[in-house]
């Protein structure tokens, strides 16, 4: 299974995006970060990911009896990058954008039903914005957004840090005719 394959999976993502920014997760945990999927199905998409390359069990323990695994992501698990994405067919983004929203749809409604929910105080957003943008300027503000977030991707569980998901989504606009200069 290519890398592709693997990703576009609501279930899968969800398991990456829980594994994310943590050490390692037990079956349990992971089960109970994504509680509106069975356990049943967290273990077989659990698997997939182990053959796949992109986790690995990090370490076992007995616990009432039973084996209790715990999974880490590998930092050189496989990536959907620029040259996959390029062989992907359109139906192939259509499912990867379906997948994606599937998951963000997901997690905010885990957000939303948790105890301690406050969209106003976490200042939550999804807003939209239409920039008019050259190939040359979309490039340069990619990279800035890179720069930008590449130090807080860095930063370590703490105390007062929780986890936030960013999740940018970006595609050109409807197909529309420059406004005339002079307007």
């Amino acid at each position: 299974m290519n890398a592709t394959e693997v990703l576009l999976h609501p279930v899968r993502l969800r398991i990456v995006a829980a594994l994310s920014g943590v050490s390692e997760l037990t079956t349990r945990q992971l089960c109970e970060r994504i509680s509106a999927v069975s356990r049943v199905t967290v273990y077989r998409q659990l698997a997939l990911l182990l053959d796949a390359g992109y986790i690995e069990v990090a370490g076992e323990a007995r616990v009432r009896g039973a084996v209790e695994r715990r999974y880490r992501l590998l930092p050189e698990r496989p990536r959907i990058g620029a040259d996959l994405a390029a062989d992907m067919t359109v139906e192939d983004h259509r499912r990867g954008f379906a997948a994606a929203m599937a998951v963000l749809i997901a997690e905010f409604n885990a957000y939303l039903d948790g105890a301690d929910a406050d969209p106003v105080a976490d200042q939550v957003g999804y807003r939209q914005a239409v920039l008019w943008l050259s190939p040359t300027e979309l490039a340069e503000l990619l990279g800035e957004m890179v720069d930008v977030l590449r130090g807080s991707m860095a930063n370590e569980p703490a105390p007062d840090r929780r986890p936030y998901v960013l999740s940018p989504v970006l595609f050109p606009h409807e197909r529309q005719t420059r406004p005339p200069a002079d307007a």
